[in-house]
């Protein structure tokens, strides 16, 4: 047995196995008892051959399976087309697999099975059940073809350039268009189910001689130990998957774009697709990969590098702005220069909350209105989060709640936020705005140094199944090579390596390019 078939080999089926046995009747009852009151389970019995007829039942589950397969290459030639053959039913008997697979059924992926267990499950995926009187195996016939949403482009991870195309809910749609950017044949999908009642699949995504082996024993057995009664969305794995749950940093990447997944399989990471969620995952990821877009690599260097530093200086903006106002009026206020400091004395005339306070109400009706924002249909969450913000920061300054200073700086503190690519890792900073303003009420600009160094110290603890959160940033050994993806990217042409903090066989992704050709001709 090789590496990933040991890997990746099933865990042994815990369930009393039931036994088909040779009565068409009693593999019904038994099926039927298991099924109770499931009405959407449909169940058609027929008879085929001449004479002496062999009796035969077919069962899906309706809304699961085509019914237009089943019916058109499944039941019309087994009731009509093997009706007109000449074999009587004792030669039916005899070769009645043979028979049935390569003269009757037109359909491309069949499988025997032996247990009633597997029978259900396989109904209750979306196959259709074959069963045959006198013989003790079952049939199973692939015939997935439940509604799904067409291929759309994402909404939460909106790009100027880029592809159009964004996951969905069917697993095997998400795997093809993944699948369809890396036309490789070292590039593996393997499957598994996770969860005891809803038996969710999911595909594990790498590419051999790229991924990391070390990384993915720790995914596929962690991918094992959960023993859970559904899995109904990634969020699920992800939050069982992680190093550390206390942390309000992402330690898994999700997203909504293949590409994006694409890109990460190629520097030798793991990628898991969930059924019934257009969010993959992506394994192991750090503090850097998560203030990447897509758009910095398909922009030119100049382009890209502009738009990474901006993202990473908005970032710290909407981090730091609130708590440094705090610090800065409350404690500090003979560091900022005499004219501006006595314009803020002057705005903040008749505000009758200290400016933690004043900072507070704004950022928590900001969240109110996010939130608010997300959970109203479309054209109104829009309306609500632009009428709203203009209505309550004129009508607060008006009445003398807060400064016109701070509604500006809460207004740039929330566009700053909206430029970083991960939702899960803007939330983590918004949970941290409202501590650090904490630590800058009660201790002023220390308070803001003592949390920020506090940050840093979680973060150069935080791991991603073993690769350190702040890589390439705090490894004392890596290579410089490393450094060409982070504050700034290097031009294309000059990103010939993999990461070598995960990458560790195949290193090389690009070689002999076109510029280096061109400078020995000269």
């Amino acid at each position: 047995m090789g590496f990933y078939e040991e890997l990746f080999a099933p865990e042994e089926d815990k369930r009393n196995k039931i036994k088909i046995t040779k009565s068409l009747d009693q593999n019904l009852g038994k099926v039927k008892e298991i099924l109770n009151n499931c009405d959407d389970v449909i169940y058609r019995e027929f008879s085929v051959g001449k004479g002496q007829k062999l009796k035969f039942a077919t069962i899906y589950a309706e809304g699961l399976a085509d019914k237009n397969l089943v019916n058109e290459y499944v039941l019309k030639n087994l009731m009509i087309l093997a009706r007109m053959t000449d074999p009587d039913v004792n030669t039916i008997r005899e070769k009645v697999y043979d028979l049935i697979k390569d003269g009757v059924l037109s359909v491309s992926d069949l499988k025997e099975i032996e247990d009633i267990n597997l029978v259900v499950d396989n109904i209750l995926t979306g196959e259709t059940v074959l069963l045959i009187d006198k013989w003790n195996k079952a049939i199973v016939i692939a015939s997935k073809g439940w509604p799904m949403r067409s291929v759309s482009e994402p909404e939460t991870e909106a790009v100027i350039r880029g592809s159009r195309e964004g996951f969905v809910e069917t697993m095997r749609v998400n795997t093809s268009l993944v699948r369809r950017r890396i036309r490789d044949p070292k590039f593996k999908i393997k499957q598994m189910q996770i969860g005891k009642r809803s038996k969710t699949d999911i595909a594990v995504l790498f590419i051999d001689e790229i991924v990391n082996k070390d990384i993915l024993k720790k995914v596929v057995r962690r991918l094992k130990n959960i023993d859970i009664d559904g899995i109904l969305e990634s969020g699920y794995i992800e939050q069982l998957l992680e190093d550390n749950w206390r942390s309000p940093f992402p330690q898994i990447q999700s997203t909504e774009r293949p590409e994006k997944v694409v890109g990460a399989l190629y520097e030798g990471k793991i990628g898991i697709i969930v059924d019934n969620t257009p969010f993959a995952l992506i394994i192991p990821t750090t503090f850097n990969s998560l203030l990447q877009s897509v758009e910095d690599y398909n922009e030119r260097f100049l382009i890209g590098n502009a738009i990474r530093i901006l993202r990473y200086v908005a970032v710290i903006t909407s981090l730091f702005l609130p708590s440094l106002y705090i610090a800065m009026t409350s404690y500090h206020p003979g560091m900022i220069p005499t004219e501006l400091a006595l314009y803020i004395a002057g705005s903040r005339d008749g505000v009758p909350f200290p400016s933690f306070i004043e900072a507070f109400i704004m950022e928590f009706s900001l969240e109110l209105l996010r939130e608010a924002g997300i959970r109203l249909p479309g054209p109104i969450g829009a309306t609500i989060g632009i009428v709203g913000g203009l209505v309550l920061g004129q009508a607060a300054v008006e009445a003398g709640i807060v400064s016109s200073l701070m509604v500006i700086i809460v207004a740039l503190t929330a566009i700053a936020a909206y430029t970083t690519p991960s939702y899960s890792f803007a939330i983590g900073f918004r949970l941290l705005r409202f501590v650090y303003m904490g630590f800058a009420a009660v201790l002023g600009l220390y308070g803001v140094m003592l949390a920020f160094l506090i940050t840093l110290t979680h973060l150069c603890n935080l791991k991603s199944f073993g690769v350190p959160y702040l890589t390439p940033f705090n490894i004392y050994n890596i290579s410089l090579k490393d450094f060409k993806d982070t504050l700034f990217k290097a031009p294309l042409h000059k990103m010939k390596k993999r990461p070598e903090f995960i990458a560790k066989d195949d290193k090389d992704r690009l070689v002999d390019h076109v510029h280096d050709n061109n400078k020995k001709r000269m």
